[in-house]
């Protein structure tokens, strides 16, 4: 029995995909998560799962590494495409498919193009199970790279993190320090991120553990683009046209907040380990996206709401985890959702099911947007001082003292946009 071929037809006929979204690339994500639900093609959350790397943005030299570790991590036989611009995506795809099959079918296929070119390594055995791969599930089915628990039993709060040295089986070396009650313990320095499942792009939040606490958080500055004009901060496009003085319908505007609510409550379920809610939510994103009108929606996104708000165990997941309230976040300059909600993950997401159920009967709104009046989806919009750099400046102060299977929580409730710090508009902008 050819066992290789047998592998590599298994892989190719519905691969599955680590995509991996950098700054700057949300439209090249959004687009390559809608045609993988097409395809049916699955979804990997760690490397060890992996059959296809996806890169999905602009090139990012500061990446480069932790992509590296990504496809280290992937057992053969494995491909790897990069799409730049959304009109890639489907190019992409395909060769990857193309990558990842026997050598008769990969002969045949036409080359992929330039921008969505890729390459592949396991033609000569079948899948080799690395050091550091074993995989500790959660209840949703996702596991945790190194092993760490999810809050409440839920998984999901390891990942591929990237730029540390590691001891064999992926976990860093650990020092030793005095926790609260005196005693000494070993110190776990543990980066989350750039590529995390259900992660903001980029993001890189650095961890000093004592046990299962929080004791410090270091936050690296976002990644930039080679060339700042690939960069595009997706979802405050509406804010950014009316600001350089396009018209723009208030309609729009709303419609691209709602959606970005819910690509945001998509990543929170995914953690807490609700992935059909996740999922929902991001099919209802799509539909928003795409143009649905309101009559179509409105029905759909009514029961969503009401079936997430009302949820008694997400509550309890997520009550009294990341507390801040209305005036802290006010006075660390943090607006919008998060600043209205003043408390704890559970507000924050019902204050987005509460902002996404007003924005409802506003889809088809022809008035012309006004910027100071009308909220992006993280705050009210200033080029000078985006809304995600005051959620990331934030994020240390609510995570230290908290426990590990709470911090994907608190960073998901908030779910700060790393596009902003690195658009054009932005970046022109504080350029002067």
């Amino acid at each position: 029995m050819d066992l290789t071929g047998l592998t590599l037809r298994v892989a190719a006929a519905r691969p599955h995909v680590l995509l991996a979204a950098v700054p700057g690339g949300t439209a090249v994500r959004l687009a390559a998560e809608r045609l993988l639900r097409a395809r049916d093609w699955p979804r990997a959350s760690t490397p060890a799962q992996a059959d296809l790397l996806f890169v999905a943005g602009p090139d990012l030299p500061e990446l480069r590494t932790p992509l590296e570790r990504l496809w280290r991590d992937m057992p053969a036989p494995r491909a790897r495409v990069h799409a730049r611009t959304a009109d890639e995506v489907e190019d992409a795809l395909n060769a990857g498919r193309a990558l990842l099959g026997p050598p008769a079918v990969r002969h045949a296929s036409a080359a992929p193009p330039a921008d969505a070119g890729g390459h592949r390594e396991g033609d000569h055995g079948a899948r080799e199970r690395h050091e550091g791969d074993d995989q500790t599930p959660g209840h949703d089915g996702h596991g945790d790279h190194g092993g760490h628990g999810g809050h409440g039993g839920h998984g999901g709060h390891g990942g591929h993190s990237g730029g540390q040295t590691e001891m064999p089986g992926g976990l860093p070396m650990a020092g030793q320090g005095a926790d609260r009650d005196g005693l000494t313990l070993d110190q776990l320095h543990l980066p989350l991120g750039p590529f995390l499942a259900d992660w903001p792009a980029g993001l890189t939040v650095r961890l000093v553990l004592q046990g299962d606490v929080v004791q410090r958080v270091d936050v690296d500055e976002p990644a930039r683009p080679i060339d700042d004009a690939a960069a595009e901060a997706f979802w405050v496009q509406p804010w950014l046209r009316a600001a350089s003085g396009e018209p723009v319908p208030v309609g729009e505007a709303v419609r691209r907040r709602a959606a970005a609510h819910l690509d945001s409550l998509g990543r929170l379920l995914a953690v807490a380990g609700w992935p059909a809610e996740a999922v929902r939510a991001w099919r209802l994103r799509d539909d928003l996206l795409s143009g649905a009108p309101r009559a179509a929606v409105a029905p759909r996104l009514e029961r969503f709401t009401r079936r997430v708000g009302r949820s008694r165990t997400l509550a309890w997941l997520t009550r009294g985890i990341g507390v801040v309230t209305a005036q802290k976040a006010r006075e660390a300059g943090v607006g919008g959702p998060a600043a209205r909600a003043g408390g704890d993950v559970t507000s924050r997401y019902r204050q987005w099911l509460a902002d996404i159920r007003h924005d409802l009967p506003r889809l088809e709104d022809p008035a012309p947007l006004d910027v100071a009046v009308e909220d992006s989806p993280r705050g009210p919009w200033s080029a000078e001082h985006p809304p995600s750099a005051a959620l990331i400046a934030l994020l240390p102060r609510l995570l230290e003292g908290a426990e590990l299977a709470a911090a994907r929580l608190v960073v998901a409730s908030l779910d700060p946009d790393p596009d902003e710090l690195v658009s054009r508009g932005v970046v022109e902008v504080a350029r002067g």
